[in-house]
């Protein structure tokens, strides 16, 4: 990419097309999120800063590139994606029984965040392409056997939450590249029935399918009161300490003893739990604001995606806007206890840069997609 392609690009642009409402609820949410962060564990609150400033630069740039210039290069994404997944099994480093990570000498980075983002890239791209075949057997077997190999490597990490939220996305970009009807209630007739038979297989001694952690969290999840001394424990705090906040919480670095983080109730309250810390410190009002803030993201993605020019930049958009709500929703569930437990982070909020600064990704290419909307003739 020449400095006079970009010259030329950054032509056609509009400053009031640049949707300056996302970045602000965007911003306001990382902040939020930093500030938790620090709440939950001081000693990580400068990491978090960086990734957010790194999100920030890396957003405003890539929101003046075109798009389309980088879905032209969706099959090097791909490659580049299963070559790092390939790469966090045979040189990763492992913690707490899993490889999921590469170390980069001065921090870790986990590939599996950075695979949400080429998925919806590449399907953007691959599904854009063929509008017109997309209920055809072949286009609907390649858009599978394609994204096989992503789901199995991040399985084999093991990262189910991971491959879970990469499932349901899939589904997404597939029900909005324009799948039909027919198709989806024949997937989900056999689906729904299958996903039965498998859990009543996974809870069951010996079972094939999966670790022996997650058998288990799966158990602690149907029976928590059994588990309440090892699996179901931090689930059983994580709700207990939502409840304890009340209305307007304990505030913010809080030196309650009671509290999650300094009763150590909850291990690396940071990451997957931060919305237990969200409802300890800012209660119910606090919980509420984060939920709202994550929603208004979403429809300002999907709003963008509306007045997108073609597909590719719709179902960027819409891809987005369904990863966060995938991964919000994930995550909330599993604090609740509505889900078992699995390790997810809440977009913007929880600690982690690889995280942070996707997100970031995401939203950049989506404000570049509302640089160009559609001309109305």
């Amino acid at each position: 990419m020449t400095f006079q392609y970009i010259k030329n690009t950054l032509r056609r642009y509009h400053l009031k097309d640049f949707k300056f409402t996302l970045v602000a609820l965007v911003l306001i949410t990382s902040v939020l999120g930093v500030l938790v962060v620090g709440s939950a564990q001081q000693s990580v609150q400068g990491k978090q800063i960086l990734g957010v400033i790194l999100g920030v630069i890396v957003m405003l740039i890539l929101s003046l590139i075109d798009y389309n210039w980088i879905l032209n290069t969706y099959w090097f994404l791909y490659i580049v994606n299963i070559v790092l997944l390939v790469a966090v099994l045979l040189f990763g480093e492992e913690v707490n029984g899993a490889t999921r990570w590469l170390s980069l000498g001065f921090t870790s980075f986990q590939p599996s965040d950075l695979t949400k983002i080429i998925t919806i890239l590449f399907y953007a791209k691959f599904l854009g392409d063929r509008e017109r075949e997309i209920n055809t057997k072949r286009t609907i077997i390649e858009a599978i056997a394609l994204m096989i190999p992503t789901l199995i490597l991040i399985y084999k990490e093991p990262n189910l939450s991971n491959t879970i939220c990469l499932a349901a996305l899939f589904c997404v970009l597939m029900y909005l590249g324009g799948l039909s009807y027919r198709f989806i209630g024949t997937v989900l007739a056999i689906v729904i029935p299958l996903m039965v038979i498998f859990l009543s297989i996974a809870v069951q001694p010996n079972q094939p399918f999966l670790k022996d952690y997650q058998q288990k969290r799966i158990l602690a999840w149907l029976e928590p009161e059994k588990y309440a001394t090892d699996e179901a424990y931090q689930q059983i705090n994580s709700v207990m300490a939502i409840g304890s906040g009340q209305l307007t919480g304990k505030g913010l670095n809080n030196n309650t003893t009671t509290s999650v983080k300094n009763g150590n109730f909850i291990s690396e309250p940071q990451t997957d739990f931060i919305f237990a810390i969200i409802g300890e410190e800012l209660g119910f009002v606090g919980c509420c604001v984060v939920i709202i803030l994550l929603l208004l993201i979403i429809i300002n993605c999907v709003i963008i995606g509306m007045k997108a020019k073609d597909t590719g930049g719709r179902l960027i958009c819409a891809g987005v806007a369904a990863l966060i709500g995938i991964q919000s929703f994930i995550n909330i569930a599993v604090a609740t206890q509505i889900f078992p437990n699995t390790g997810i982070s809440l977009p913007f909020i929880s600690y982690g840069l690889t995280s942070v600064i996707c997100f970031y990704i995401g939203i950049g290419i989506v404000l570049n997609v509302g640089l160009q909307p559609k001309k109305y003739q």
